[in-house]
């Protein structure tokens, strides 16, 4: 009987230590935490515009390095991450968006979930409802502009589901307030098939004919710094 009790009492410990290893765990997310913590360092050395424009999501708001020429007067602040999917934006929005009290948002996230296995459209669109929701629980009002999924030609298999996805997203948006969806999808194909050409080496990642493109279709939609 002592060593039964002993044995449950050992495994009694043990579950009790896996289940405040997982709490802690919680507390830090496994992706790009690292790069997260870079940008809170960088914000204490410099001190950031007030009210700004941000832009946030992955490596295409990250690589985009002529934002501040393109939209200079406008006040911007671009906090990509490269890599990040959906759910990475939601768990660090208090990092990257509430703490910058940004006038208006500029938003792309979604493509790197389209390559992930048993990743539908549908699982896309509801991630991107939890993030959308995230940021009107803390910012109601705050406008907000989607740029629609990329058709990269490194991904082109994924075609059907990228367009799927954006197409589920737009219907969602079009039905909130304070709220744009930007297409940027249509104009980079030529005759349905993506334009290598606005693509650098890797065709994931966009060269400065390519941002031309989305400059142009996002600035119609931004607010003018007050002055």
């Amino acid at each position: 009987m002592k060593i039964i009790k002993l044995i449950h009492t050992l495994v009694s410990i043990v579950l009790l230590l896996l289940v405040s290893k997982a709490s802690i765990g919680q507390t830090k997310h496994p992706n790009y935490w690292n790069d997260v913590q870079t940008i809170k360092s960088y914000d204490k050395m410099f001190q950031q515009p007030p009210n700004p424009i941000l832009f946030v999501g992955s490596s295409s708001i990250r690589k985009w390095e002529h934002l501040q020429q393109a939209f200079g007067s406008y006040n911007v602040m671009n906090r990509g991450i490269g890599g990040a999917v959906v759910n990475d934006i939601t768990f660090y929005l208090k990092d990257l968006v509430f703490k910058y009290k940004p006038r208006q948002i500029v938003m792309y996230v979604g493509e790197n979930d389209v390559v992930s296995e048993g990743v539908t459209a549908d699982s896309i669109l509801n991630r991107t409802i939890r993030l959308y929701k995230g940021i009107r629980a803390e910012m109601p009002t705050v406008p907000m502009v989607y740029i629609s999924l990329k058709p990269s030609p490194s991904r082109a298999k994924f075609m059907d589901k990228t367009k799927e996805a954006n197409r589920l997203i737009r219907e969602f948006l079009s039905q909130e307030k304070n709220t744009v969806f930007v297409d940027i999808f249509s104009p980079m194909l030529k005759e349905g098939i993506s334009r290598p050409e606005l693509f650098v080496s890797d065709l994931l990642h966009m060269n400065q004919k390519g941002y031309d493109i989305w400059e142009a279709a996002v600035k119609p939609f931004l607010i003018a710094a007050e002055k």
